[in-house]
């Protein structure tokens, strides 16, 4: 009886997942009707109508008080609501992102995408070596392998799958079709960034997801675990690290940045710091985030504070 329970348990999760998931393809598809400009517009307004009735609002609304304890509630509503438009933007994104990124650097029309960084693109093209790119949850962070592969630089992503087994398999598909090689966070997702190293390929990774057993580090004031991974691949391969993110503009715009190399935490042998690498990495997101604070994730629980929070699933 028990074993029946369990199946019948397990049969109605994935029912539940498959139907979440028909509704979230049926929303895609409709936005597939309308121009570009006008689904983002539309899915602007639906997130920032949608996120405010949801139960992670409030745990927005908690990270932007720990976050700005200086900013009013006012300025912290709307932050919430910019984020919550930023989380729609990205959905209808999904969609367009092929006919988004037109970018071309051997032309002088001014397109939807800009770009920072390109003399560095272009060494890391004409001069190839293994290197780390990371970035955080910032604007449209999926348009940087994009503009990569664009200039002819295929680099190795780590990502996250959702949680819904029906939507991270489209995801996948569509990722993999666009932005080159990707690797899902697993268990052994380490050993295959650090083989694409050590053949003098690039990775790229996300730094400011929620880690639970990871290095002791702060994140604006306030204690958080940090992956060690990047840290980890640095000390392993002495290769270097590039920052690089996406600003959204007005008129649906993008600036993508590409910034120099960052300095490296060294001890006083030499040797990479690695729990100081971690901690900059941290104070380089923060810094973005803090210019374009409507521009991030806040729903994610990333100080793990939801033992604070009432009625709010990590």
């Amino acid at each position: 009886m028990r074993k029946l329970i369990t199946r019948v348990v397990l049969a109605l999760r994935n029912f539940e997942q498959w139907l979440v998931a028909q509704f979230v393809f049926g929303l895609l598809n409709v936005l597939k009707l309308f121009p570009a400009d006008g689904a983002m517009n539309a899915a602007d307004r639906f997130g920032r109508f949608v996120g405010p009735k949801t139960r992670r609002h409030q745990l927005m609304l908690t990270n932007l008080r720990n976050a700005f304890p200086e900013k009013s509630e006012a300025e912290l509503a709307t932050i919430a609501m910019d984020s919550w438009g930023n989380m729609g933007r990205m959905a209808a994104e999904y969609v367009f992102l092929d006919r988004l990124f037109d970018f071309d650097p051997f032309s002088d029309k001014v397109g939807r995408v800009e770009v920072e960084g390109v003399p560095i693109f272009i060494d890391l093209y004409e001069n190839r070596r293994p290197f780390i790119v990371f970035t955080g949850h910032t604007g449209n962070f999926e348009m940087l392998p994009v503009a990569g592969a664009a200039f002819g630089i295929e680099v190795t992503v780590l990502f996250r799958p959702p949680n819904n087994p029906y939507i991270a398999e489209k995801v996948f598909e569509f990722r993999r079709a666009r932005m080159g090689n990707l690797v899902p966070s697993h268990a052994g997702s380490s050993f295959t960034l650090a083989r694409k190293l050590d053949a003098g390929e690039p990775v790229g990774v996300l730094v400011d997801q929620k880690y639970r057993k990871g290095l002791s580090t702060t994140f604006f004031g306030r204690p958080v675990q940090t992956n060690p991974l990047l840290a980890k691949l640095v000390r392993q391969f002495d290769c270097e690290v590039y920052p690089a993110r996406c600003i959204r503009l007005p008129d649906n715009r993008f600036r993508l940045e590409l910034e120099p190399a960052m300095e490296i935490p060294r001890r006083a042998d030499g040797a990479v710091d690695v729990d100081a690498t971690a901690q900059k990495l941290n104070d380089k997101v923060e810094q973005w985030v803090r210019e374009y604070p409507g521009q991030w994730l806040w729903y994610h629980d990333r100080w793990d504070i939801k033992k604070t929070v009432k009625h709010v699933k990590a």
